[in-house]
This record gives C-alpha cells, structure tokens and sequence, in this order.
C-alpha cells in the first residue's frame, strides 16, 4: 500500500537505509539532504518503506507544486529491489491532486500519458580502473589539456570556506542564473558547511599566488559516490585548462577503488563534452512536467 507522509512522520532511518541500498542511489534522496534543501518535503512510501518517492514540495499564491530546488538535480523512485522503473509510474498515478504543477527532474524512464518527459544528460565515471587505464581512456583532447595544465604547477588547496566557494559562483556563472534565490543560496551554504562536519563532502580548489580563488569545487562523497554538486570556473581558469588538472587529480586519488565519480551532467554542449573526454559514460536522468494550473495561474512558475 502506498502512504502518504508529511516530513514529520517520515522515519528518516528506514528512509535512508531504502535510498542506501537502492541500486543507482543518488546523495539527492538522503533525508538529511533534503531535510536542508527542501525543507518541509513530503514523501510517498510503499509499504514498510520497500520503495519510496520524495516530494519536494512549495507554495506559492497558495498553490501547492513539486519541482526540484535548486543544487537538486535529480531525486524519483528508490526501490532496492531493483522495480524503479515500475514504481515510479506508480507513485505519479497516486500524486494527491493539490500538486497542480510537478517540475522534477527524476531518474527513471516515465510511461504516463499526463506528463511530458524530457532527456537530460548525466555523467558518470566509473573508477574501478587503475588510473593508468582510466587516463588511457581519455579523448586526445583531453590528455593533451591535462599534461598541459600539470606543465602549470598547479597546486590543490583544502582551505576554501563555503561562503568563499558560493561567493565565487554568485559572482561568474550565478550571475547567469536569475532563478536561484538568497534562500536557495542560503541553504546551499548550510548543506557544505554540514557536509564538511559530517565528512560528507569537502571542498577543493586552486588558488592564485594572491591567495584570490582560481577554481573551486564542492565534492559530495556518500556511499562510493563522488558528485560534483559546485564547480566554479573562472575565466582564468578556463584559459588556464584548471578544470582539467583537478578531475585528474581527483581521479588519480580514486582510482582502484570501488567509487563512481557523478559529473552531474549539462546541457551546455561545451560543458558535456568536458565531462564525456574523461572516459564517462552518459547515464541519463528525465525532467517530468505537469501543469494543471488553470490560467492565468498558469503563468506564474
């Protein structure tokens, strides 16, 4: 039987222990994640939490809507036995009614007539590999870009404070961003520095001589999982091929065990292709859209 739960009556222990041992589980779908980014966030459960649903829900002129918030790129159906796919329908069949708008990005396949779906990317390496067949698996491209930045001496710094990170990011490709809030920044903020004590993440970087961030990264680590969930470009380090220098270092660390490195994906082709010259493979995830809003209601997302 599916339940409807509201965040207070969801056991966040027999949550997390469904999303751990779900196959192709993602950091999204732990409740202390979400707990942060999506904070009031209801949940479908099947049975004794045998497959679960999270709904990361708002409100907004009094119309209640599910999307994914911002830094989330993908939450679905987890299920250890494998039947997502078949879940997931499932649950979007017992959606209460109040939801009229559902914006999420999901990990499964849909076959729903009342939803549109639409392909994103997601890349994803595997680092099982000695780092000497993993680099082999590099395009020309690639390998020539990260000996090039190695010839730079670059050196990786662990000092970077949160608020330096996103201060960082506010300041380049945020700028770009109109839909990202105060609020969202906030609770990104609260997520890392979590993380950080929780020694769920950490945050890397390269800095210039004048101590001024050159390149940073926010790395999630949970359950073999390395996701890039913040990187920060710079137009410098762009020039000077930083981003190449650090997921070889990241790799090169990581390499030999059983650990899978998320990219994260994006629909910027340029960005795509960086990820993909590392060997990766596209593990794609779907951005399900419903709207049910009558007009001019309609337009307020």
């Amino acid at each position: 039987m599916i339940n409807l739960l509201k965040s207070i009556e969801i056991d966040r222990e027999k949550w997390d222990n469904c999303i751990r041992s779900s196959k192709g589980s993602k950091p999204y779908a732990y409740s202390w994640f979400l707990d942060i980014m999506t904070p009031g966030w209801e949940a479908l459960t099947e049975d004794d939490y045998e497959s679960v649903f999270p709904l990361p829900q708002r409100r907004k002129f009094g119309v209640s809507y599910l999307t994914t918030p911002a830094f989330v790129q993908q939450l679905g159906a987890f299920s250890p036995d494998n039947s997502q796919t078949q879940a997931i329908d499932e649950f979007l069949d017992f959606l209460p009614p109040y939801y009229w708008l559902v914006d999420m990005g999901v990990g499964q396949r849909i076959s729903h007539d009342h939803f549109k779906a639409v392909l994103r990317t997601n890349y994803e390496l595997d680092l099982s590999k000695s780092y000497e067949k993993i680099y082999n698996g590099f395009t020309t491209h690639c390998r020539r870009n990260v000996d090039k930045s190695q010839k730079k001496k670059f050196e990786l710094v662990d000092d970077i404070s949160p608020e330096e990170l996103i201060s960082l990011f506010r300041n380049n490709k945020g700028k770009d961003i109109k839909r990202i809030t105060s609020a969202d920044y906030q609770r990104l903020n609260t997520l890392i520095n979590f993380c950080i004590r929780n020694k769920k993440g950490r945050i890397i970087g390269v800095r210039k001589a004048q101590k001024k961030i050159l390149y940073g990264l926010f790395l999630l680590e949970v359950k073999g999982i390395k996701t890039m969930l913040l990187v920060v470009n710079t137009p410098e380090s762009r020039d000077k091929r930083v981003g190449y220098y650090v997921i070889n270092e990241l790799i090169r660390e990581s390499a030999s065990t059983k650990t899978m490195l998320d990219f994260a994906g994006s629909s910027i082709p340029s960005i795509a292709s960086f990820m993909e010259s590392f060997g990766s493979i596209n593990k794609p995830y779907y951005q399900i859209y419903r709207n049910r809003l009558p007009w001019p209601v309609k337009l307020f997302r």
